[in-house]
């Protein structure tokens, strides 16, 4: 497999043609951007949560497809891809600033499961803005399989993140998303996409982080769903990511009003601490 590579190590071409692909299509692809041993660290990580033992509870979640939850609680691998630089350079761009992690669950589709319905990840659906919209959220899935046409890779619909509300995907509007394991695809919060149908004979996994800007409740709890031990064990930028960190202006997200940072760190005094003012 080739070795990863890196924005940072081309041009700022290669960047800006990504964000140029995310703006008109909805997403692009980075091929091979992470190695084999990351993808083998985090496959045997999660290996005692897939046993083929707790399957979806709907169609949607899939009746053959077991699903991972809390991923940085369960494996800390996860921060290669959770925070990999040539994603988050893409996500700082789409997002505001201060943008949390919204979920991070693997997806692990067995042969049988059919595809899901069409979706947008971001929720904005559900507010009372009309399509086209804009998303507020961004969507990862990185392959730890190979995505093949036969074995459940994601299905993207082009373009429809740009449609009016009169407009609903089919079957024949939707490409798959076919790229080797260690291979990600980064697609903006109000596209439509779908898991796809498994008709090969073994599993495919795919691990799936979602970011959303900072006036959106994440999906996931994360600092519920990650214990405070593993997370003081993470880079700043992870802990930020989990919510341990505030919106400015406002002070949105403080804790008894101080910095959340201070439930992992009672000394943290943060970047604006003046000592003639009372503890912030």
């Amino acid at each position: 497999m080739a070795e990863p590579s890196s924005f940072f190590d081309q041009t700022a071409g290669v960047h800006e043609a990504h964000l140029a692909a995310l703006r008109a299509d909805g997403f692009t692809i980075l091929e091979n951007a992470v190695t084999a041993d990351v993808v083998a660290a985090i496959r045997d990580e999660l290996s005692p949560y897939l046993q083929g033992e707790h399957f979806g509870r709907n169609d949607f979640e899939g009746f053959k497809s077991e699903r991972v939850y809390a991923l940085l609680d369960k494996s800390p691998s996860m921060t290669h891809i959770v925070e990999h630089e040539d994603v988050l350079a893409l996500v700082d761009r789409l997002l505001p600033k201060n943008y949390l992690l919204s979920s991070a669950l693997a997806i692990n589709v067995h042969p049988g499961e059919t595809p899901q319905r069409f979706h947008s990840d971001d929720h904005g659906n559900s507010l009372p803005i009309p399509r086209p919209r804009p998303h507020v959220g961004v969507s990862v899935i990185w392959a730890l399989d190979d995505f093949t046409e036969t074995n459940g890779a994601t299905e993207i619909v082009p373009g429809s993140h740009l449609w009016g509300p009169d407009r609903e995907p089919t079957e024949s509007d939707a490409i798959k998303v076919v790229m080797p394991a260690g291979s990600a695809i980064v697609f903006l919060g109000n596209i439509f996409h779908r898991g796809g149908g498994n008709h090969a004979d073994a599993p495919r996994l795919g691990i799936t982080p979602q970011y959303c800007a900072p006036t959106y409740r994440p999906l996931e709890t994360m600092t519920l769903a990650v214990g405070r031990e593993k997370v003081r064990g993470y880079s700043e930028r992870i802990q930020a990511l989990l919510g341990y960190s505030i919106n400015d202006p406002g002070f949105h997200g403080h804790v008894n009003g101080r910095h959340p940072k201070v439930l992992l760190d009672p000394d943290y005094r943060g970047r604006k601490y003046n000592d003639e003012l009372p503890e912030s």
